[in-house]
């Protein structure tokens, strides 16, 4: 049963210990009640860290949370529960400036490289041309290339696959593979001659 000093006009004089023995019961009138007496003093610690109105909103709001979580694990002994909730705004009012610095400098970290890329020379329009055309010819040779082989090489060279795991995924012999992968090489790189003087 909560303690009827609680809801009288009196309720004032009530011992903060008091307030966490009934709060650890689950009695929301006792951190009401503590809250009323505590929270400017809490406010002032955390405005002296943070100094954003908004996050020392959520400061207040996650000490008096872990306030209810915690009060049955709270002790005479350790302290007041004002000098333990101060303990906790502070800790809390420092973890979230560090967070927000933390944001900060990694916001500032991409927009510095975001800046740095953009004043990035780009390749000249020619030599852009020239590795478009490029692609554009290896993939037509690449089409023209015979089934097998077009896909040994796709697999090996765009996929990244050891010959053995072409042979698994293709379910072909892995002297098979070898040899397909060889002709469509050698086709390419015949293709390609004529351009070497190009790139």
């Amino acid at each position: 049963m909560i303690d009827s000093n609680l809801d009288q006009p009196g309720a004032a004089s009530v011992p903060d210990e008091v307030l966490m023995k009934e709060i650890s019961r689950r009695h929301h009138e006792a951190l009401a009640e503590l809250y009323g007496r505590h929270s400017k003093r809490l406010r002032a610690t955390i405005d002296g860290v943070v100094h954003e109105e908004a996050d020392a909103d959520d400061v207040l709001q996650e000490i008096f949370l872990q306030v209810w979580e915690d009060a049955d694990r709270y002790s005479p002994k350790a302290g007041k529960p004002l000098g333990w909730m101060v303990t906790i705004a502070r800790r809390r009012a420092i973890d979230r400036l560090r967070r927000r610095q933390a944001y900060s400098r990694a916001r500032e970290r991409y927009e510095k490289r975001v800046m740095q890329e953009s004043q990035t020379p780009r390749r000249d329009a020619a030599q852009t041309f020239v590795l478009s055309d490029l692609r554009r010819f290896l993939k037509k040779n690449l089409r023209a290339l015979p089934g097998f082989q077009r896909e040994a090489v796709e697999l090996a060279f765009f996929r990244g696959l050891s010959h053995r795991e072409i042979a698994a995924a293709t379910h072909a012999p892995l002297g098979t593979v070898k040899t397909r992968l060889e002709l469509g090489v050698q086709k390419l790189t015949h293709a390609l001659k004529p351009l070497r003087h190009k790139v």
